[in-house]
């Protein structure tokens, strides 16, 4: 069901993600790189679970999909993750 739910987040806005929750989910249990640029530099890495923000969406030359993230405690921006490793459910 949560993957339904993060293929179904894609295709909406960022406003649609006011009753969702976020979370860093890499399948590989390493940290979560978080890139200046989709496919790009790495800058730093995010915990798995880390509560996040999507700001905005892009995809990169290959057709993927990468999103742009804030930190959902302080609304620091962050930069580029896998969209694939980025999954939000809704709260109620």
């Amino acid at each position: 069901i949560m993957s339904v739910v993060a293929i179904g987040c894609l295709a909406t806005s960022s406003s649609a993600f006011a009753d969702s929750v976020c979370k860093a989910t890499d399948p590989t249990g390493t940290p979560l790189n978080v890139r200046a640029a989709p496919q790009g530099k790495i800058v730093s890495k995010l915990a798995n679970g880390r509560v996040l923000d999507i700001v905005e969406y892009d995809t990169d030359k290959k057709g993927q999909a990468w999103v742009f993230v804030a930190d959902h405690r302080s609304g620091r921006e962050l930069g580029w993750v896998f969209r694939e490793f980025v999954s939000c459910y809704n709260q109620k």
